[in-house]
């Protein structure tokens, strides 16, 4: 399931910002129905990192979020705002809910890590990367789910040239190379509704959220959704740019999108190497 700051997306003006609103993020983590955090494979210097984070939050302690946040972190909002460090820490943001009481999933891929957080229609990302200071927040993502599904969801359009045959996006190395044709290959498995070939391409515990839909998909609605020609309000959309940062055999994808209708999107991927392929897990 965004956007670190001038060093990684360039920063949007407000106007741009106001455009955005109503973006949708592709959350690409895994977590389990539960009113107890989940965690499973997860370093428990993280975990103990995101209590910290969730305690900071809630009482508005500039100091300790400033030790917590990544210099390149990226806050977006679930307006669609999005925010450098030095900007949330001026104002601290309104968050969309705590961590009390919501539904949690953890997980981490060596120095990489997310940890989501839903509670009713209202989905938190949190991707973390592990520096030589600790654990830190890279990504903090806000989705709201719509309450019905839309009419026509956005898309790319019949024949999804952008991005299931080309994408405006040129690797820096090998690893961003083969990352780039598995997202590829992903979208243009999921812009044809099979389900086979979408398979392999995601972990068993896949998730998406996007303010496109009204519903979180797993790994197997999706290909439900497929085999019965639905998208769920989640299609392939146009690239038009993407960053990515290598952590080992974990990248994280933050990308815009424009789609044939409706606003530019917002969406943060995590791409895990498993078995010599690049998988979304």
């Amino acid at each position: 399931m965004v956007p670190i700051d001038s060093a990684i997306i360039p920063r949007m003006d407000q106007t741009r910002r106001m455009y955005i609103r109503g973006f949708s993020a592709r959350i690409v983590i895994a977590f389990l129905a539960g009113t107890a955090a989940t965690v499973l494979g997860q370093d428990a210097n993280m975990t103990k990192a995101d209590s910290a984070f969730a305690k900071a939050i809630a009482n508005a302690d500039r100091s300790s979020l400033d030790k917590i946040l990544d210099a390149d972190v990226t806050w977006t909002s679930a307006e669609g705002k999005v925010q450098t460090k030095a900007e949330v820490l001026r104002k601290l943001p309104r968050v969309a809910f705590t961590n009390a009481n919501a539904e949690s999933k953890s997980y981490t891929y060596g120095d990489l890590g997310n940890v989501q957080v839903n509670l009713g229609r209202a989905h938190v990302l949190r991707v973390w990367v592990k520096r030589s200071a600790g654990w830190k927040v890279i990504v903090y993502q806000e989705v709201m789910s719509l309450e019905t599904p839309l009419a026509l969801t956005p898309g790319a359009g019949k024949d999804c040239e952008n991005p299931c045959r080309i994408i405006p996006f040129t690797p820096k190395n090998e690893t961003e190379r083969q990352v780039a044709i598995a997202y590829s290959k992903l979208e243009t498995a999921a812009h044809a509704h099979n389900s086979a070939a979408f398979s392999p391409m995601v972990g068993d515990e896949f998730v998406a959220a996007s303010s496109n839909s009204d519903k979180l998909q797993d790994k197997r609605s999706r290909m439900e959704g497929f085999d019965r020609s639905k998208d769920g309000g989640v299609l392939p959309t146009p690239l038009l740019s993407a960053r990515m940062f290598a952590f080992g055999d974990a990248v994280l994808m933050v990308s815009e999108h424009k789609p044939d209708r409706g606003n530019p999107l917002r969406v943060t991927r995590v791409w895990v190497k498993r078995g010599g392929s690049w998988i979304e897990p």
